[in-house]
């Protein structure tokens, strides 16, 4: 019997000094496997805003020019997916949250163009970048134009997507009233109606219900406060007169679901140009991303 004991304890012994050891063996291999992890992953950074607002921001790939992606209103960094991939494979790609919109901070009284500008600006800065492209959805452009406004010798050209379809275009305070009070009323039903009328009808419904219920769920505050001024930037002409500012190629890949007057906006820049993408809609780099990759490709692809 004590025989069984004695055993029962030395097994008992090897297994705790077995285990002792395992657990050694484990920390050893974390240790040295932290560093490689953490190459690895990706983790999304943090810039800070001319108004302290943080800017969530992301960065792939390698390669200049830098591309720089800005997502439109009421939408965020990932709307960018189907671009990743392909663009990091020879351009470092940058994605970011504007203020109050993703992870970004939502600290700021009003939420304007000029200041989404600013958030550009924060993330260049933080990156050192010394060239950059960039590359705006929707009221993204309206933000590229006061990015570069603020960098004019980093930023060497825009691409805007489904954007400038006719910058010196007017706004009467009826139409402003019209767009604004319904989101003012009751935003998420307004904003999905809004969403809505920007998708054809062949666009996937998978898509076209994502996109709808994502952006209906944003800060109410932010999506109205950003939307009254871009309204009020084209009603007073500001829009136009910056856009007319411009040293730099700005060029757009633009749907067909609504027109773009590029004449109209050779008026205020003489060299600009457009590609107009048949059958897709607002969100063409999102319905149609290996079309629209080409298009961009080509635009990148011709020097400045």
């Amino acid at each position: 019997m004590s025989q069984v004991k004695l055993k029962g304890g030395v097994m008992r012994g090897f297994a705790l000094h077995g285990m002792r050891y395992l657990g050694l063996g484990l920390v050893l291999l974390l240790a040295l496997a932290s560093p490689a992890l953490a190459d690895e992953v990706n983790w999304p950074r943090m810039a800070e805003s001319a108004d302290g607002v943080p800017i969530a921001y992301e960065v792939q790939g390698s390669g200049e020019p830098t591309l720089v992606f800005i997502h439109g209103w009421s939408c965020d960094g990932r709307y960018w997916r189907g671009q990743l991939p392909y663009f990091s494979q020879t351009h470092r790609v940058v994605t970011l949250d504007l203020a109050g919109h993703g992870h970004s901070g939502l600290g700021r009284e009003s939420f304007t163009t000029p200041a989404f500008g600013e958030d550009v600006k924060a993330v260049l800065d933080d990156l050192e970048v010394e060239q950059a492209i960039l590359i705006g959805h929707s009221m993204g452009g309206p933000v590229s134009v006061e990015a570069a406004r603020l960098m004019p010798e980093r930023i060497i050209g825009i691409v805007g997507v489904d954007t400038f379809h006719n910058v010196a275009s007017e706004i009467s305070q009826e139409q402003r009233d019209g767009m604004l009070e319904p989101l003012q009323q009751d935003f998420a039903p307004a904003a999905r109606q809004f969403v809505a009328s920007m998708f054809i009808e062949s666009t996937d419904p998978m898509l076209r219900d994502w996109v709808m219920r994502d952006m209906a769920a944003a800060p109410p505050e932010v999506a109205i406060s950003a939307m009254e001024d871009m309204l009020a930037r084209h009603a007073d002409g500001e829009a136009a007169r910056h856009f007319r500012e411009l040293t730099i190629p700005v060029m757009a890949i633009n749907a067909d679901l609504w027109p773009t007057d590029i004449e109209a906006n050779r008026l205020l820049l003489p060299e600009f140009d457009a590609v107009i993408l048949e059958d897709t809609d607002h969100f063409l780099h999102m319905a149609r991303p290996e079309a629209f990759n080409r298009e961009l490709e080509r635009m990148i692809g011709t020097p400045p």
